[in-house]
């Protein structure tokens, strides 16, 4: 791999599924040397296949474990813990978002790391939150992140419709990336102090965070209601339409003082400045229904082809609703280097959501196999081969 900023920075990924292992994706979209440790045989139980319809995948297995190395070790054991710990002595920053009294049991909690590395930043992801009476409940991104936090209940088309389920990852991948930051954060600490610590974040609380603009509604004591439905919205300039070819688009025309002629005048609709019903802006709100009609009819006539034209030039700030397949082909993606090509093999993968100017993220190299480098992993922390042999003899190293 190409030298990044995290050049030399050694990662221990102790985590399943989402949230934790993408934390330390991104430290390897930066150089930082990470090592996956997993279960022997079966290996993370997020190596499952994708639900494409008559193929077996890893696709996102490849996305979450590209660059990283594997190490299969039995953890519950007491020499694979012992592998564990002497690993550590070397190592920057451990990741688990293993369940708080799962990791008492293991020996892997905060207090077992830091006392065998004090320098060790220990990065934490739980469900819940560390403290509390809910602090060692399971939950996942769906049940914590999405349910839990008002998000699921407030993207109802209307009111009356059946909450919407999430998307997988959804609310791992924002909460894997406050990992990443609050890792950087208390790398910057150690810097300072020479000392490591806890940098902890959690699915409730990042919820939370992406919800924040009506729990703060709510903090301050006003009842938050369902969205009103989409012909009621408080806004016709600021509301989705559907096109001739039946495809949608989003428009965002907030500054209605400024963009209201040339948006008017782009859709051949001049008359309506004229109209009585929405001559300023609280008459716009006031008889929002009926506006929201008459563009109905208006973007009825043609395709989103022939749409898209038309109010760029005019300046609309609008997005056209696309299908998963054309948001992964979409060529500006591609150049902002959002969507990367791997460096040994076919296809592309998601990169990590930010860059550094003047700074090269690493090319992404596929995930690996269950404990594909398990033995190169130990040669390099000191261990001989016969100390390798007698650990596969003991079942504590897949075979």
């Amino acid at each position: 791999m190409a030298d990044g900023i995290f050049d030399g920075l050694r990662v221990i990924d102790c985590a399943s599924w989402i949230a934790g292992p993408a934390a330390a994706t991104i430290l390897s979209d930066f150089g930082a040397a990470v090592i996956k440790i997993e279960p022997p045989e079966a290996g993370d139980p997020w190596r499952v296949p994708a639900a494409v319809p008559g193929k077996v995948t890893d696709y996102w297995w490849q996305l979450t474990s590209r660059n990283k190395r594997s190490l299969a070790i039995d953890l519950k054991h007491p020499e694979g813990l012992a592998v564990l710990y002497r690993l550590l002595q070397s190592t920057d920053v451990f990741i688990t978002n293993f369940p708080l009294p799962v990791r008492e049991r293991l020996k892997i909690a905060a207090a077992d790391l830091l006392a065998v590395n004090p320098r060790l930043v220990y990065g934490s992801i739980t469900a819940y939150g560390e403290a509390g009476k809910e602090a060692a409940r399971t939950g996942f991104d769906a049940t914590a992140y999405w349910a839990r936090t008002g998000l699921m209940d407030m993207v109802r088309a209307t009111p009356e419709m059946e909450p919407s389920r999430s998307m997988p990852g959804m609310g791992d991948h924002p909460t894997a990336t406050a990992l990443y930051a609050a890792i950087v954060t208390a790398l910057y600490q150690r810097e300072r102090t020479g000392r490591g610590g806890v940098a902890h974040t959690s699915l409730l609380q990042n919820g939370l965070w992406a919800n924040g603009c009506f729990v703060q509604n709510r903090l301050f004591g006003e009842h938050v209601k369902h969205r009103p439905p989409r012909v009621e919205t408080p806004s016709a300039l600021a509301n989705h339409y559907r096109c001739r070819d039946g495809r949608w688009f989003l428009m965002a025309l907030h500054n209605e003082a400024r963009q209201l002629p040339s948006f008017l005048k782009a859709i051949d609709a001049e008359h309506l400045a004229r109209d009585p019903r929405f001559a300023t802006l609280l008459d716009r709100r006031a008889n929002a229904k009926a506006l929201t009609g008459i563009l109905d009819g208006i973007f009825a006539k043609r395709d989103l082809a022939e749409w898209r034209p038309i109010l760029e030039k005019a300046g609309v700030t609008f997005g056209p609703v696309y299908s998963v397949n054309e948001a992964a082909d979409d060529p500006q993606a591609r150049e902002i280097g959002a969507l990367v090509p791997f460096a040994d093999g076919g296809g592309l993968t998601v990169s990590s959501p930010f860059h550094i100017d003047g700074v090269s993220k690493v090319a992404p190299v596929r995930a690996p196999a269950v404990g594909q480098h398990s033995e190169a992993v130990l040669a390099e922390n000191g261990y001989a081969s016969d100390e390798i042999a007698r650990l596969k003899a003991l079942g504590v190293l897949q075979k």
